[in-house]
């Protein structure tokens, strides 16, 4: 690759996003940062990312939304998506389900916590 891979990474979670893109950004990484689900959509489309990190659970529009709509719109389905969810120690009081983040189109799929440095490599392996 010879530019820089840009990374948009969509997580409510103001610290975590800051540790994440820090994280990117040391391994050279361009990082474009949203913090809710429409918002992350808005720069998926504005932007076209070489990757997208997607949080499951956020305000106004949640990663399993975004995730569908970018994947059924021809101009960003190949935009490749790791989903992040901490759905499944939730599952019990949450509305989502495993299996609604393995029908949704993601390329991968992580469980929250997770480190930032686990995050990048899994990054870097989709970037390939």
């Amino acid at each position: 690759m010879g530019e820089t891979a840009r990374v948009l990474v969509v997580d409510d979670d103001f610290d975590f996003v800051e540790s994440l893109k820090m994280m990117l950004e040391n391994q050279s990484y361009e990082v474009i940062t949203a913090y809710d689900g429409v918002e992350g959509l808005k720069k998926a489309k504005e932007e076209s990312p070489d990757l997208i990190i997607l949080d499951v659970m956020m305000p106004n529009k949640d990663g399993y939304a975004v995730c569908h709509e970018l994947k059924a719109d021809p101009k960003y389905n190949a935009i490749p998506i790791l989903l992040l969810t901490a759905v499944v120690s939730n599952i019990p009081t949450t509305k989502y389900t495993q299996r609604m983040g393995m029908e949704i189109e993601a390329d991968d799929y992580v469980d929250k916590p997770v480190t930032p440095s686990e995050l990048a490599k899994r990054a870097e392996a989709l970037l390939q």
